[in-house]
């Protein structure tokens, strides 16, 4: 009885982050906007954007408040993670966000604003969340290379969210898929920490999504995009890969898969083009479906599709099924040929 009890008490706990976070972050968008414009934080229509018209773009703020004041609520009730690491991770993510509101501001130099994500992400390390490489089944002497994987994949997740940040409610809605998948491995694995930290984002997302679905009022520019890829990272490290050892790996890829996969064909894409990886372009899938002839919200409806499916797989992988495997190969296959498809459709019908 005590517990069925102690779960119940958890569920709760669950609910009420979710609904706060979300709650938080409806209400402050007002906030975030009237922010922008009083900074000067206006997105103008420029040639590789869809709006023609200026844009506040600091509405990440209303995710911020929402995500850090619920998980701050939280943590004076139950206090299940190391304050070491707290500490270490509400360092890390308010850096972020203070990066992510002048750079709104004032658009700041791609290396500055890497060797800012880079000390964030030191930060949160050095306060003991890392990928524990010694608990996957290879050799002990690879542990010395948890700090360097660990670092790129919270830089790497956090840069890949804020790639696909380019139509009205697109990043908003697969960070908050991505977090609910999280959420369910979190609960497999056990990690309570975790798990609110996934419905709280979640909420935040889900919160900020009214005002910026197409018809979008506000962005949540950088602020919001760059803070929920660093989020997603963080917690991804202290759920999923605490309980599935190297197959966390791949488990993870798939639940944020839309972005990092994204990512890479844009890193590929421009390094074929002797173009800057940093650079900024035209051609994520997102900008190919706009170009192909669908609507914003047909091309972010179909990306939200495909953030489903990747996440279901995740949550099926972690099954330990060995036909997931087949089923995943099968996935990156088509996924591959379907950005390459319309990467090379695109381009013939622009000669």
């Amino acid at each position: 009885s005590r517990g069925l009890g102690d779960v119940y008490k958890r569920q709760l706990l669950y609910i009420a982050a979710f609904a706060c976070a979300f709650a938080i972050t409806l209400v402050t968008t007002p906030f975030a906007k009237w922010l922008s414009a009083k900074v000067g934080a206006i997105d103008y229509p420029k040639d590789r954007g869809v709006h023609k018209k200026p844009m506040p773009r600091m509405g990440g703020v209303a995710i911020v408040l929402g995500f850090l004041v619920t998980v701050l609520m939280v943590y004076f009730f139950d206090r299940s993670m190391s304050p070491k690491q707290f500490v270490g991770f509400i360092v890390g993510a308010g850096i972020i966000a203070v990066l992510g509101m002048i750079d709104d501001m004032k658009d700041l130099p791609a290396k500055l604003k890497f060797c800012v994500q880079i000390v964030a992400a030191l930060i949160v390390i050095f306060s003991g969340t890392q990928i524990q490489i010694v608990l996957w089944p290879v050799t002990a002497t690879l542990q010395k290379l948890s700090i360097p994987i660990t670092l790129v994949w919270i830089v790497g997740v956090t840069n890949a969210v804020n790639l696909i940040d380019g139509l009205d409610g697109l990043a908003a809605g697969v960070t908050g898929i991505a977090a609910l998948s999280l959420m369910v491995l979190c609960i497999m694995t056990g990690t309570t920490t975790a798990v609110v930290l996934t419905a709280a984002l979640a909420g935040a997302c889900l919160g900020f999504l009214p005002r910026n679905f197409n018809p979008a009022e506000i962005f949540m520019g950088d602020t919001g995009s760059t803070f929920l890829g660093f989020v997603l990272a963080v917690t991804s490290i202290l759920g999923v890969f605490k309980g599935y050892a190297l197959l966390a790996l791949v488990v993870s890829i798939f639940c944020i898969g839309l972005p990092i996969f994204d990512t890479i064909f844009a890193m590929l894409r421009r390094m074929a083009k002797h173009q800057p990886i940093m650079q900024a372009d035209r051609g994520h899938l997102h900008h190919k479906l706009i170009d192909h002839g669908f609507s914003q919200k047909k091309a972010v409806l179909i990306m939200y599709a495909i953030s489903i499916f990747l996440g279901l797989l995740a949550i099926f992988i972690a099954v330990k099924d060995s036909r997931i495997f087949v089923v995943a190969l099968l996935t990156v296959v088509v996924l591959s040929f379907i950005i390459y498809y319309f990467n090379a459709h695109i381009k013939n019908k622009n000669q």
